[in-house]
């Protein structure tokens, strides 16, 4: 008897043996662009191996395609309006999403992406990956290329080099305009309690403190400004040392709105009112600013918008388009609320 016909290989196996994904075979077949050339060979040597021959029968509809959003981390309100604003931009796109996030126990406690699990992220089928405030190495974004995984980084947390494409708000005209309204209050000792050192976005920000500082012929004084995590804590602590100076600031700026609460937190704890004792100036404009007491006046980055930009953008590379620029910045405004105003004569 003859052996039985060995069944047709299918492009499920063709990726595999590749290690791409199955929407990265598909591309290869079909002569789409996008894809790296070393890709494309190991997708190529798997078509020989495997004897694979593309049906002309009826083929199998393909499913939907699926975004993977990976947080640092999801306990704020910053990770809800992005996340928000990636779920509307996909599916207006037909597109799925899926999201993990970097922190341990729920404690915030970052681990790293790491290559292999980018490579489980593409071989899942993945259109593309974003990664929101998580900080990239270079073998991970080798990884991404080397996957044919189409990435985009939302306020990275590190200096990206230009395989990457990265979108986020103008950071630094948002610190500009939020030391500049306290300045134009008539403030001169301006606190700045500000976001990790290694952030990006929190650097920016600073440099817009500076700026603005610099321009009106004040000196920096070091004592005035401290960093820490974008969470409450970071601004109580802060605001205790400046609190504590012989000749504490009448205002702070603070790099993020949950650092302000912990701004207003100190300074309810010493009795202080607000803004009678201590201007605020906050940025972000989440829900936390709204229903502060009194509400927060701060610097609004476009949170949502910058969610949906990214899932248009990594579907559009996908797609094998090139961006037009590899870092995109949406413009802030400041919103004028009840927490600052003149210093006391």
């Amino acid at each position: 008897m003859s052996e039985p016909a060995r069944p047709r290989a299918t492009l499920s196996e063709v990726a595999e043996r590749a290690g791409v994904s199955k929407a990265t075979a598909s591309k290869v077949l079909n002569g789409r662009p996008g894809v790296a050339e070393e890709t494309r060979r190991l997708v190529r040597e798997a078509i020989a191996e495997l004897g694979y021959v593309p049906t002309t029968g009826p083929r199998e509809a393909p499913g939907p395609q699926s975004i993977h959003v990976v947080f640092d981390t999801i306990l704020n309100m910053y990770a809800v309006y992005v996340l928000d604003g990636i779920i509307s931009g996909a599916r207006d796109l037909g597109v799925e999403v899926v999201t993990s996030s970097l922190e341990t126990g729920g404690a915030g406690t970052g681990v790293p992406l790491g290559p292999a699990r980018i490579k489980e992220i593409a071989a899942q089928g993945a259109a593309g990956l974003v990664v929101v405030t998580a900080e990239l190495t270079a073998d991970e974004m080798t990884a991404c290329e080397q996957a044919d995984l189409p990435l985009v980084v939302i306020d990275p947390a590190n200096p990206l080099d230009e395989r990457v494409t990265s979108l986020g708000a103008t950071n630094w005209a948002g610190g500009l305009q939020a030391t500049r309204h306290l300045l134009d209050l008539g403030h001169r000792r301006i606190g700045f309690a500000g976001g990790p050192v290694q952030s990006v976005p929190a650097r920016e920000r600073l440099h817009g403190y500076r700026a603005a500082l610099e321009s009106a012929g004040i000196d920096l004084d070091p004592a005035l400004m401290g960093s820490g995590k974008f969470e409450e804590s970071t601004g109580a602590v802060l605001t205790d040392r400046m609190l504590d100076l012989a000749e504490p600031p009448t205002a702070i700026f603070a790099a993020s709105d949950s650092i302000a609460v912990g701004v207003l937190r100190s300074a309810r704890r010493r009795g202080l009112s607000i803004p009678g004792d201590l201007s605020v100036v906050g940025f972000d404009d989440t829900y936390n600013a709204m229903w502060m007491e009194p509400p927060l006046t701060t610097v609004k980055q476009p949170l949502r918008q910058m969610g949906r930009v990214a899932a248009r953008t990594v579907i559009e590379l996908a797609a094998g388009k090139v961006p037009d620029s590899h870092h995109v910045q949406l413009a802030t405004t400041l919103v004028v609320r009840d927490s600052a105003a003149p210093p006391r004569p």
